[in-house]
């Protein structure tokens, strides 16, 4: 494998889309839509308090880059299938696949030529939005571990796209199927996830029993009787006779039987996995929390608390007793505590998308070395 000529052939693929006009007026779109999604961004994520000072603190800055770096990531997947997804089968329509063929690069170089100008073309997008980060990073303070691990995540999801248009365009013999089954592809790792892990969790139920008991309150000795004498008070009298001194009584009450209820439950805790190769969880299961008094304060926080906490099984028993004075007192965990408790699963998101790139890349480079055993019929050659 050549180094030289894995260089050249990205560097025709790029020529070939930089001379597009179309290409530059999607980056000017793209430029428009991100300041338009910052503007907003920390519209919604104002500037916080300060209870030392009781003054307005720098703006929530996690919150509003939170919110581009998903924009970016949105915006990229929606486009990358269109750059890649006919990558191998648009030159071969276009008889411009076949003399590559016969020169000294072999099917593997071009293969990896041909994703690597894709995973660059798709880049260009973050490149546009460098500026937009950096501005939310400044002014809100963001830490520098939460720009680094976004960022290259940003790039490694881009690249998986990318990988995933460029195996199915060598995979599939026509341009326009292939560029469909790709966004197919990553609707299933963007919206099919969310689908199964919903469907698969209200699927799997079990059975909880919820113990109670209330409070059951004397309402006679709640409010004691006045006697009638104090009632009306004699001419010249400014004290209370003795026995009209009522103090402040408790209400006394006892504690009811104890009743039980049955219901059912759906375990999401099952299904959980479905959502680790989502890209918007890997992205967010994989930079580091950012949290204030225990709850999340960017989008980052909270999808990875959210996927944490579906983690964790529900009680099939429990119970409530209002006559327990310390029940009142005990808190529920907070979005930090239950982070903090469970296990991250983003590398194993990744392998599985990482496995599915290469596993159709490979697909593709079967399909298109040379010389070719059969063909889909109507392919073209040269």
């Amino acid at each position: 494998m050549s180094l030289q000529r894995i260089g050249t052939l990205v560097r025709l693929e790029l020529t070939q889309r930089v001379r597009s006009v179309a290409w530059y007026v999607l980056l000017g779109v793209f430029f428009v839509l991100l300041l338009i999604v910052t503007a907003l961004a920390f519209a919604v994520f104002p500037p916080v308090p300060d209870d030392s000072t009781g003054t307005f603190g720098p703006p929530s800055g996690p919150g509003a880059y939170s919110v581009v770096v998903y924009f970016v990531l949105l915006l990229s997947v929606l486009v990358s299938p269109t750059l890649s997804g006919n990558a191998i089968n648009g030159d071969r329509d276009a008889a411009t696949l076949a003399p590559v063929q016969v020169t000294l690069a072999t099917t593997a170089e071009i293969l990896l030529g041909k994703f690597l100008a894709a995973w660059i073309t798709g880049l260009a997008f973050i490149a546009v939005a460098v500026p937009f980060l950096i501005v939310a990073m400044v002014a809100g303070s963001v830490p520098a571990a939460t720009l680094l691990v976004s960022f290259v995540i940003l790039i490694v999801e881009i690249g998986v796209i990318a990988g995933v248009g460029v195996g199915l365009s060598g995979i599939l013999a026509r341009p326009l199927f292939s560029v469909a089954v790709t966004y197919l592809v990553v609707a299933a790792l963007v919206v099919g996830t969310l689908i199964a892990f919903g469907l698969g969790g209200s699927a799997i139920r079990s059975e909880t029993v919820n113990s109670y008991r209330t409070l059951v309150y004397d309402e006679q000795q709640s409010f004691p009787q006045v006697p009638p004498e104090c009632m009306t008070a004699e001419p010249g009298q400014t004290e209370p006779l003795p026995q009209c001194i009522i103090g402040p009584t408790e209400p006394t009450y006892t504690c009811g039987p104890w009743q039980t209820t049955r219901y059912e439950v759906a375990r999401f805790d099952r299904v959980w996995w479905f959502l680790a190769a989502n890209p918007l969880v890997v992205l967010a299961d994989a930079t580091p929390s950012t949290f204030r008094d225990g709850y999340p304060v960017d989008l980052f926080s909270q999808i990875k608390s959210g996927v944490r906490f579906v983690q964790q099984p529900p009680q099939l028993e429990t119970t409530w007793d209002e006559c327990d004075q310390d029940a009142g007192q005990r808190e529920s965990p907070t979005a930090e505590e239950v982070v903090e408790s469970t296990t991250p699963s983003w590398f194993v998101g990744l392998a599985i998308q990482l496995a599915l790139t290469a596993a159709l890349l490979w697909w593709a480079w079967a399909r298109t070395r040379t010389p070719a055993r059969r063909l889909p019929p109507g392919t073209r050659i040269a």
